[in-house]
């Protein structure tokens, strides 16, 4: 005797999980331009390596004889996988089933998919098309009660964070529990056009009478409440993709950088670019008018490892450009003032982004490179009402707590609290200065006429008495009395920024050796 009925019944029920939603719901979603689970879970991961758990998890139909008559699959898939060889937990919502809600033993797949993650110290990816929260009003009166909300399993969320990378596609419109899933991620994504994300849709906001009225346009009024021209600017996702196949390479580019858990060190790349290349424009990219901008992305690109520049977060804290980058091979975490935005000045969204990277850079043992061109913290009544001090100190704090190593590169300006915010001045600091550097506790142009009023009124030229303070303290201002008195450790050569940098990732990832 065999178990083949058994076995048969098992491929019977594969097959019906495999139907999802069913016909009409599986051409209903990808007539929406959106691919369905399977086919996103195929798309992310190496190729054949994804393995089902819980596949024929559901709600079984029986007939009068307890016979199987059919099966509405749980709206929850995950699994095992790799990419790039790595393993990985994979996990995607089934929007063709009561569009991604919570149904049968969803709630115990996905935690069972958080826990396999922190335990098994596994990175984990969130593919979130729909609320995957507890149901809907209608659940309410088939339960005959209602009860105070709790979410099962989000401690395992709370531990992901804290163990191991956690990545969010949002890929369609997410509310409630699938908005939360997504951003309790270290990397979030959103598809332009076809993702939205709110605490509720706009029906909810108007059936409560809210102070949101969305247009008639269903669509149009989930962009206009939670699309991604909003959440990549506030900070809420991380970036916005043209595609869920981009959003796909994203996820998979991010996860390269990383390690697979806290305590893992991140694995150096094979690197085909000179350590010792040395770039001629490097040496004319600060202009000699301070008022005029740059781009800072360009000395990005040819500082770091040709390629390998990663930006996050490019829509929101704009005067702050946050990237993963590689020297030599090596993954560093970067920060970059951009001059051409607020002149590089740190205003409370762009504090709040750079105290979340560093963080990250830390939690994850990436050594930090910070080129430096900051004029100051946002000065004005708008940023005092938005808190700009106080987003400031915590970037300043976070720089400070950080342990893994830090170096500095200051091609043009430091100024005030913000300026002493770009690296730890009570340890060690790795620090280079171009000759193009400009600091000090505040600009001289700024206090200049406050500070020599008296003499200026004085004098029979006042102008010509103005210019001649301001020569004298433009040789006082030069970098290299600073550098005289050790008050800056080196000034270099803008073309040796690359060589410096990667004589600096090798000796940090050393140090980050030692310490596993």
């Amino acid at each position: 005797m065999t178990w083949a009925q058994e076995l048969e019944e098992l491929r019977k029920r594969e097959e019906l999980a495999e139907q999802m939603g069913g016909p009409e719901k599986l051409a209903r979603q990808h007539g929406r331009g959106k691919m369905d689970a399977r086919a996103r879970l195929a798309a992310l991961v190496d190729e054949g390596s994804f393995r089902e758990i819980g596949k024929i998890a559901g709600k079984g139909s029986y007939n009068a004889e307890g016979n199987l008559t059919g099966v509405l699959p749980a709206p929850f898939l995950f699994g095992k996988a790799t990419i790039e060889g790595r393993p990985v937990v994979a996990t995607a919502d089934d929007f063709t089933i009561r569009g991604g809600a919570a149904d049968a033993g969803i709630s115990r797949k996905m935690v069972q998919a958080e826990k396999m993650a922190h335990e098994l110290k596994l990175p984990i990816i969130r593919m979130i098309d729909g609320t995957g929260g507890g149901g809907s009003v209608k659940t309410l009166e088939q339960i005959g009660a209602t009860y105070i909300p709790a979410v099962p399993g989000w401690s395992d969320v709370v531990t992901n964070l804290e163990t191991v990378p956690v990545v969010a596609l949002a890929l369609g419109p997410t509310a409630g529990l699938g908005a939360a899933r997504t951003v309790a991620s270290h990397y979030s994504i959103m598809v332009r056009g076809l993702s939205q994300i709110f605490a509720a849709g706009p029906a909810v906001v108007d059936g409560l009478g809210a102070s949101y009225k969305g247009p008639e346009d269903h669509q149009r009024a989930k962009e206009e409440l939670g699309g991604s021209d909003i959440h990549t600017r506030n900070g809420v996702v991380d970036d916005e993709v043209g595609s869920e196949a981009e959003a796909f390479a994203r996820a998979r580019h991010f996860l390269s950088f990383m390690p697979e858990h806290v305590g893992q060190l991140a694995r150096r790349s094979n690197c085909l670019d000179p350590v010792h290349r040395r770039e001629e424009d490097l040496l004319s990219l600060v202009p000699r008018d301070p008022k005029q901008v740059y781009s800072m992305r360009r000395c990005m690109d040819m500082v770091f490892d040709t390629g390998t520049v990663f930006e996050i977060g490019r829509m929101w804290g704009r005067a702050a450009i946050t990237a993963l980058a590689r020297l030599d091979g090596w993954p560093v975490a970067v920060v970059a003032s951009d001059p051409s935005f607020l002149g590089g000045s740190w205003e409370a969204k762009t504090s709040e982004k750079v105290e979340r990277f560093v963080k990250l850079a830390d939690q994850f043992r990436l050594p930090v490179v910070h080129l430096v061109d900051n004029p100051g913290f946002m000065i004005g009544r708008e940023a005092e009402m938005a808190g700009t001090i106080r987003y400031g100190v915590q970037a300043m704090n976070a720089i400070y707590k950080a342990t893994v190593p830090l170096a500095s590169v200051v091609l043009r300006r430091a100024y005030g609290i913000a300026g002493s915010a770009m690296s730890n001045a009570e340890r060690y600091q790795y620090r280079f200065c171009w000759p193009s550097g400009d600091w000090g506790s505040l600009p001289i142009a700024g206090g200049l006429e406050v500070a020599y009023k008296a003499e200026i009124e004085a004098s029979d030229d006042p102008a010509a008495t103005l210019a001649e303070i301001r020569a004298r303290l433009d040789k006082v201002t030069s970098p290299f009395r600073s550098a005289e008195r050790f008050n800056v450790e080196d000034i270099i050569d803008p073309r040796d920024t690359r060589p410096l940098l990667c004589e600096f990732a090798e000796l940090a990832w050393r140090k980050l050796g030692s310490e596993s």
